[in-house]
């Protein structure tokens, strides 16, 4: 299949060359009923507004121990740090993300599997679920640096080839979401609208992008305006407690200047009837470890 053939159903056409715009979204945000998993009837129409969804107390204090303790020993592997996996801080070289952990860590393998996770993903999607990306996030004290404002979804359509918004992600904090310490800023109800974004995709863009992401981010006009008439919420809470957004949302943190540390763990499920297929905006794919192609469903 060539780049011309994916375009000629896309519906969310990005990285353009002219004046960018703003798409209204053409498919539903839930797609279960109260029927097909935990969540409550309420809490779904909640979110099919707002585009996310808090849970406290996802994990006990103690599984919080154990999970920040698993990353404390990902974070010092010296083998592993020379892993591509590993992302590093552009200005400090210490470990900011590390992809494919469930690969990595039989303990997260175990969290992808848990029904208190599991269930929501498939729920929420209204099918079997696959694991589109799974990684752990470091925000250190003093020199974490943050994630400018963007759509998840309009990366893994335009570099990845996910066809539809129908993934959704599960932050879960392993340390407290203070206001202070970088926490992850949302815009409810944006992730109704898809923003284009100017500009082609370089190769091998994931290099740099994971890092400090240039291509692919609206302009400040746009996120003046979706500003203006979403407003800004903040994730703040607990460690142990759950953050499931939108793949379309518009969101971004900034720079940890503090003094404490913000980690979670960042699981993206995606619907097997919404597999990958080739990318809309680029020559070629980002590697499985960013973007999983195999679509066969989660089982326990």
């Amino acid at each position: 299949m060539t780049l011309t053939d994916t375009r000629v159903d896309d519906r969310y056409p990005t990285r353009i060359t002219g004046t960018p715009a703003q798409l209204p979204r053409v498919h539903p945000t839930v797609w279960g009923t109260e029927a097909d998993g935990p969540i409550d009837a309420a809490t779904l129409a909640n979110h099919e507004t707002k585009g996310y969804t808090v849970v406290e107390d996802t994990l006990s204090v103690g599984e919080v121990q154990t999970y920040w303790q698993e990353l404390v020993r990902l974070s010092s592997d010296r083998e592993l740090a020379q892993d591509e996996r590993v992302i590093a801080e552009a200005k400090t070289g210490e470990v900011r993300s590390i992809f494919d952990v469930h690969e990595i860590s039989d303990l997260i393998a175990e969290l992808v599997r848990d029904p208190r996770v599991l269930d929501r993903a498939r729920q929420l999607l209204g099918s079997e679920v696959y694991l589109h990306q799974s990684r752990v996030n470091y925000m250190p004290g003093f020199k974490g640096t943050g994630f400018y404002w963007h759509s998840d979804f309009e990366t893994w359509h335009a570099e990845d080839g996910m066809p539809s918004p129908r993934a959704v992600s599960c932050s879960i904090a392993l340390t407290d979401n203070h206001p202070f310490n970088g926490g992850l800023m949302i815009m409810p109800g944006s992730h109704r609208t898809f923003v284009q974004c100017a500009g082609e995709t370089p190769d091998d863009n994931y290099k740099s992008s994971l890092k400090d992401q240039r291509v692919g981010v609206p302009n400040e006009d746009d996120i003046t305006k979706m500003a203006a008439e979403y407003g800004i919420d903040q994730f703040t809470g607990q460690a142990g407690s759950a953050l499931w957004f939108d793949s379309n949302i518009m969101h971004g943190s900034g720079n940890n200047i503090t003094p404490y540390p913000r980690s979670n763990i960042f699981l993206v499920f995606n619907s097997v009837e919404n597999a990958l297929r080739e990318p809309f905006a680029a020559s070629t794919p980002r590697p499985a470890f960013i973007a999983g192609r195999d679509s066969t469903p989660i089982s326990r």
